[in-house]
């Protein structure tokens, strides 16, 4: 979310700007202020004693500040007092040595003021950037915890979002607010305090003029609120539109549809330029009128004061430090507004964050055995096998199967048959409904998640691979792997020959989007690393879906190779691959309704026949 820069008040006489010169812009309200910031207040609680040192500091820094115009107060009153005396002819000289020693004082003063200022400036941000280092760190150790299904229900920008905008928002509210609204009250107290000192009659003057400035104010922040928030609406419309043109630019380009793309986001568009306009046009208003009046205030303050030194009972370094008084009165006010906005967006920020952190985690089960000691040799047993990713809607129904170690099982059917959401289970990314799988007579609930999928490999249709060498990205089957067993792994999966051809062979760096290999090459890192693995039971998901026939041969001999020896579940859409399985399991709308080999299945004439022989009448054709 983009955010107006806020203006900082720069008060004073000529200045343009008086009482209530700045502005704060409408931003997001926290829903549960209390209850976010007492979540927050607990990362915070170990810095307490930084914390209580930043807030001294920055109390004695706005103390040293605001006894400093009344001692420059002393100085113009006896500089003022020497030039009367030879205005009147009387004797004596100005008193130059008082005047510097006062000037010295009031440097040393403005210098320990920004010394302390500086100082709980550097504890603070130390303090915000340890904080959000705990933050992102459980942020990222929490995404490691949470069941597949959140992920399905939420999107990865959200939760990209979370970790990354709300975090750097909370850090740089944090870093800003809290020491702001202690300088701002201090100053606020400590100024109003020196004014009534001073007189007290004109203090009454400037609080009339400020009453009347926040009015005005609140009356310009009613009307623009809402233009605001539709600003904030329209600019996500456009970003969104915009981030999903340019993703799916190709497929745009190929049906043509640039027209239609430039007339959505000229509608968001002018949705967003009307209410921005109108959102400017009323903030744009405060700053012109609060000047208005707070120059006006001003001169009433000049006019009386003058009137009063003219009868004796003000001096002329009291005019002065009032004057200052009154704009340091004044910035603290639009500050302490600054920063009641920063601090709802700070706890609105760490709301998403402990929304995220607070949510359902994957449960934890204790182990009954370790898998090291199960001696899994790759049997296994679908009872009664029940599952929906929402309660009420099932999409296993009843599904059973036994099979038996090394052998090679085929899941096909239509799409939505609940094929990948059989090998979801399998892996344990989701818990039954009911009924139970075991692997060698042990259910798989009776080992950790972790563990359980140490035994288990998976090369899926949509290739995984990050930014890093070839030989990294193979190692990621087996951290500790030698350089040796990585390519005796790709020799296995029929890539070593492709990746010697390459600039740097298995130093190659793969983009972040890995598209400088092709699709066939990447399904071939991702066997190599299946391989590397070594699992007893590996899973292969449409591997061969979306490559060329002549790539597809070497994927196959590189998935013979890896299935050799190994329970093996193949998910395919090409009939034609799979006719060597020893087990085809014909699933529909979450059953199995057919199962056998490939040329018992033929010979029944049944479901799979008519899929099998529908893929060969569209090839004939």
């Amino acid at each position: 979310m983009s955010e107006m820069k806020q203006r900082r008040p720069q008060g004073g006489p000529g200045g343009g700007h008086g009482p209530m010169g700045g502005m704060s812009m409408p931003v997001v309200k926290a829903k549960d202020f209390k209850g976010g910031f007492k979540k927050l207040a607990a990362y915070l609680s170990p810095f307490k004693w930084v914390m209580t040192a930043v807030f001294i500091l920055a109390i004695a820094s706005s103390l040293f500040g605001i006894v400093g115009p009344k001692i420059m107060a002393l100085a113009i009153d006896k500089l003022v007092a020497g030039v009367m005396l030879k205005f009147t002819g009387g004797s004596g000289e100005i008193d130059f040595e008082y005047i510097g020693k006062v000037l010295l004082g009031l440097l040393g003063l403005y210098a320990l003021s920004a010394a302390f200022s500086y100082l709980q400036g550097f504890l603070m941000s130390g303090v915000s950037a340890k904080v959000s280092y705990k933050l992102r760190k459980d942020i990222m150790e929490k995404i490691n915890k949470l069941p597949l299904a959140y992920f399905h229900k939420n999107s990865q920008g959200d939760v990209l979002s979370r970790i990354t905008n709300d975090v750097d928002t909370l850090n740089t509210s944090l870093n800003q607010s809290l020491t702001q609204i202690i300088t701002s009250i201090t100053t606020l107290v400590g100024v109003f305090i020196m004014m009534l000192t001073i007189s007290w009659s004109l203090t009454l003057v400037i609080l009339g003029v400020l009453i009347v400035s926040m009015m005005l104010l609140m009356l310009i922040m009613s009307k623009s609120q809402k233009h605001f928030a539709n600003q904030q609406k329209y600019l996500g419309a456009v970003n969104g539109h915009v981030e999903e043109m340019y993703g799916g630019h190709v497929v745009m380009k190929a049906f043509n549809g640039e027209n239609k793309s430039v007339a959505a986001f000229d509608k968001e568009n002018d949705q967003l330029i009307e209410a921005g306009f109108k959102a400017e046009f009323l903030s744009g208003l405060m700053m012109p009128l609060l000047s208005l009046i707070g120059n006006l205030g001003y001169v009433v303050v000049c006019i009386m004061g003058g009137a009063m030194a003219a009868a004796g009972n003000m001096t002329i370094g009291d005019i002065q430090a009032f004057l200052q008084y009154v704009r340091n009165f004044t910035q603290p006010l639009t500050q302490v507004a600054q920063v009641g906005s920063q601090l709802q967006r700070m706890v609105a920020a760490s709301e998403r964050i402990f929304e995220f952190l607070e949510e359902e985690e994957e449960t934890v089960t204790e182990a009954k055995i370790a898998m090291a000691t199960a001696d899994v040799k790759g049997n296994v047993r679908f009872e009664h096998v029940k599952f929906g990713y929402e309660p009420e809607n099932l999409v296993i129904k009843d599904f059973s199967a036994d099979i038996k170690e090394g052998q090679k099982v085929a899941l096909v059917g239509p799409t939505g048959a609940g094929k990948t959401t059989m090998v979801k289970l399998l892996m344990r990314f989701y818990d039954l409904t009911d009924g139970a799988i075991y692997i060698d007579n042990h259910n798989l609930t009776d080992f950790t998640r972790s563990d359980l999928r140490t035994e288990f490999g998976m090369v899926l249709q949509d290739t995984w691979l990050y930014n890093g060498t070839i030989m990294e990205n193979i190692r990621y089957g087996k951290l500790d792997a030698t350089d040796e067993e990585v390519i005796a792994a790709a020799k296995a999966a029929q890539v070593d020959h492709f990746v010697r051809t390459l600039p740097d062979g298995y130093n190659m760096v793969l983009n972040e989007e890995a598209n400088n290999v092709s699709q066939g090459e990447k399904q071939l890192l991702t066997i190599a690393r299946a391989i590397l693995a070594d699992p007893q039971i590996m899973i292969l998901d449409e591997a061969t879906s979306s490559v060329d026939t002549r790539t597809e041969v070497l994927i196959q001999k590189a998935m013979d190779t890896l299935m050799q020896g190994r329970t093996s579940f193949i998910i395919a859409h090409r009939l034609s691959t799979i006719k060597n399985a020893d087990l085809i399991l014909c699933m529909n709308n979450g059953d199995i309704v057919e199962q056998g080999t490939h040329e018992e299945l033929l010979a029944k004439g049944g479901f799979y026949a008519d899929l099998y022989n529908s893929q060969f009448d569209e090839g004939e054709e």
